[in-house]
């Protein structure tokens, strides 16, 4: 009687430690801090810098496109007959010297100036964009890492009640009061427990790589453990964060930005109707009693092939205008989808959280109690003791599970919701 009290014992005492695990984790020295893995991916992720300096470049455009061509300029020299040098000697030997400059139909080159600056802000729009995204990526690979830690975490507290129930298994069937199936049946178990243990410490090192990746760092940069955080506040209605969702969101600017961009090109290839104006002044150097000469031209070029080239520019515009525009749309329902998805995620996670902890693991703590006094004494199986243990602990990684999608679900709100960002340029 006195054995069965101390396995009883022993059991109710591991899983007290192991019930206690719900809740904010203690702080390291190797533990993770996710605000500061943040600012190093805002600064270091190659995504973010190709962003910036695609952005950056873009600038460089605006004055170029804006530029009236470059002038021609022309020196050559005219002679008469093929057999000597008749410079000073005939009337049509000369030296000339010429400059042309073409001048765009007014308007032309604003257009273009103003196409080329609307793709910059896209540009812009999008940097703004891979870093809240990019903030988002972070967010989500910290809370995978944290579940896997806390997954084997749980594992080798449910390794050790199994343990313990293997002890009681064999102090029963040692007394003659049990079955040999018993104790095989709880070390299988155990023995399951330990194949998932290494399955997640495989995933650990796959999410680990990942997130090095994100932050810029080499993959095989040595990392520390997250630590339970609490949970992100979310206090927004959905229609707030759908409104939230279109009016801030970079994403959404620069597929505006890209649409006003191709209609500014429909007016462009609309002004490449009208002619270009080119100017040449020309001077002609003679010698001896010739005098010298000069000219001055006006060109203008003649849009004859307008069908086949202008209209066709105009009407390439305009269906470039049109797939931007359907872009948008199409940009504006996948972003409002994925903001009713994530919301209601961070809605559902939250009901379940709190029903996991206040009603479905004590009650099944309660269950798993009263099986273990049950089969000490002799009244319940050594399966309905497994089965009770083995509830009780998914509920305790479904706890966890919906902790983490939770958190992953705000940090994809954020993101689309566009908050600031810190160290934004």
């Amino acid at each position: 009687m006195r054995n069965s009290i101390a396995i009883a014992a022993s059991i109710l005492l591991m899983g007290l430690i192991f019930f206690s695990a719900i809740g904010v984790g203690t702080v390291s020295a190797e533990d993770l801090d996710l605000d500061k893995l943040i600012d190093e991916a805002l600064t270091g992720n190659h995504e973010i810098i190709i962003a910036e300096t695609r952005a950056a470049t873009s600038e460089f455009k605006i004055p170029q496109v804006g530029s009236p061509p470059d002038p021609m300029f022309t020196i050559g020299y005219q002679n008469e007959g093929f057999q000597r040098y008749t410079f000073g000697l005939e009337q049509g030997a000369q030296w000339i010297i010429g400059l042309t400059q073409t001048f765009p139909f007014p308007g032309k080159l604003g257009l273009k100036e103003q196409a080329a600056a609307k793709e910059s802000d896209s540009l812009k729009s999008s940097r703004e964009d891979t870093r809240l995204r990019t903030v988002a990526r972070v967010s989500e690979l910290y809370f995978d890492l944290l579940l896997s830690h806390k997954t084997i975490e749980l594992i080798n507290e449910r390794a050790a009640l199994f343990e313990t129930f293997t002890d009681a298994a064999l102090a029963r069937y040692s007394s003659g009061l049990g079955l040999q199936e018993d104790v095989l049946m709880a070390q299988k178990e155990k023995y399951m427990l330990l194949d998932k243990e290494e399955r997640e410490r495989q995933r650990i090192q796959s999410l680990s790589g990942d997130l090095n990746t994100t932050l810029g760092r080499d993959v095989n940069s040595p990392l520390g453990r997250p630590v339970v955080r609490p949970k992100t506040p979310f206090t927004m209605t959905l229609e707030g964060t759908l409104r939230r969702a279109n009016e801030a969101s970079p994403a959404i600017r620069a597929k505006e930005e890209l649409l006003e961009q191709s209609k500014i090109k429909i007016d462009s290839a609309k002004k490449d109707f009208f002619p270009d104006l080119s100017l040449s002044a020309g001077y002609f150097k003679r010698s001896g009693e010739f005098k010298d000469m000069w000219s001055l031209t006006a060109s203008f070029s003649i849009p004859i092939f307008y069908n086949n080239k202008q209209q066709k520019a105009v009407s390439e515009a305009a269906s470039m205008a049109a797939e931007a525009a359907h872009e948008l749309d199409n940009a504006k329902a996948m972003r409002a989808a994925n903001v009713r998805e994530n919301f209601t995620l961070v809605q559902t996670s939250d009901k379940l959280m709190a029903l996991y902890k206040d009603a479905m693991i004590p009650k099944t703590w309660q269950d798993y109690e009263l099986a273990v006094a049950g089969y000490i004494n002799g009244k319940v199986d050594a399966l309905t003791v497994i089965t009770r243990l083995k509830s009780l602990l998914e509920y305790e990684l479904e706890y966890w599970s919906q902790y983490t999608e939770r958190e992953k679900a705000a940090a994809r709100l954020e993101a689309l919701t566009a908050p600031s960002v810190r160290g934004q340029k």
